[in-house]
């Protein structure tokens, strides 16, 4: 077991981290290493720490404690050696590495005018692993259908952090765009899709290539602003369908709006426990209020897996049988 993100550490965390059980990594989500403190995984939602000798223990005074040069060579990986180009990407608090991997930074800021400028003494990293579980989207899909528009309903994707969003859209872009739909009464080809992957997560691009499976009929724009993204891929690509990731912001609710006028189906998702917490972002009660999204679904993590429930566009629940997603769980 050698997956390729274990290339962006340091040598030898990376030999400490070859030396955990074989069954960890299948489930693995995050590695955390922070200066002079325990190194940390979450495997499974389960978070242990790790041992100078790669075995797991819940007591953090046993665990290896990584020092400053483990962080500044961690750093120094992740950027491929060249800290200025990534300037943009430090200022977000996250860079995204081949295969969909994200690693959030924690450390100093600089401020300029109020705003985030720059961030420095970088001492804690998060790496997220990414991974594509096709048929995820499986028990979900058939519910979003639009038989008369012979496409998908506006749909907005809810849940907290972690609980599956990312890998759940990825399979749906997927399914989308080469027709499965896992209906017997939807007989329709499949549609074309436009993946806006601000954080170059959804389709793990390299020099514009997805890594992951999105589909034959899926084009991809990585590393844009999901504003400017969404307005871009309805003027050039004409897409059936429009896939976003963690929608928020003001601007964003307005690229979607265009959308709807251009005849543009919409999957989009965002951070939130519940249909309560749209009130609390603006942008989000916005469109909901106009009555943009015909289906709302809110995601959440089970012992038994992925779980979710469902409501139509008035907000009014959608009874469901055997929801309960089946597998391994994944970030979001």
């Amino acid at each position: 077991m050698n997956p390729s993100w274990l290339t962006v550490f340091p040598d030898n965390i990376r030999a400490l981290l070859l030396k955990l059980p074989p069954s960890i990594f299948p489930v693995l989500e995050e590695i955390r290493i922070r200066e002079g403190r325990p190194l940390e995984i979450n495997s499974g939602g389960r978070y242990y720490f790790v041992t100078p000798d790669g075995s797991l223990t819940q007591n953090p005074e046993a665990a290896y404690k990584p020092g400053k040069q483990d962080g500044n060579r961690l750093l120094d990986l992740i950027t491929n050696h060249s800290l200025y180009t990534m300037e943009e990407e430090l200022r977000k608090g996250f860079i995204t590495i081949a295969g969909g991997h994200r690693i959030g930074l924690a450390g100093r800021t600089l401020l300029s005018g109020g705003k985030v400028e720059h961030l420095r003494d970088i001492s804690g990293f998060n790496v997220r692993i990414a991974r594509e579980v096709k048929g995820i989207a499986d028990p979900i899909l058939p519910r979003l259908l639009d038989f008369k528009r012979r496409s998908v309903y506006h749909t907005l994707i809810l849940s907290p952090p972690q609980q599956g969003k990312t890998t759940l859209i990825r399979d749906l872009a997927r399914q989308i765009s080469s027709g499965t739909w896992g209906h017997p009464e939807a007989s329709w080809p499949g549609l074309k899709v436009a993946v806006v992957d601000e954080r170059s997560e959804i389709a793990g691009c390299k020099k514009g290539v997805p890594g992951f499976d999105v589909g034959p009929r899926t084009d991809v724009m990585d590393g844009c602003p999901k504003a400017e993204g969404i307005m871009m891929m309805i003027r050039s690509m004409s897409p059936d369908v429009l896939i976003v990731d963690e929608i928020g912001r003001p601007e964003d609710a307005d690229a979607l709006a265009e959308a709807l006028h251009a005849g543009v189906r919409v999957i989009c998702t965002a951070h939130g426990a519940s249909l309560d917490d749209l009130s609390s972002r603006p942008a989000l009660a916005k469109l909901s209020e106009t009555g943009f999204f015909q289906m709302y679904a809110v995601l959440a993590r089970t012992e038994k897996g992925l779980a979710f429930r469902l409501w139509d566009g008035k907000r009014r629940g959608i009874q469901l049988h055997g929801a309960e997603w089946k597998g391994r769980e994944e970030h979001a």
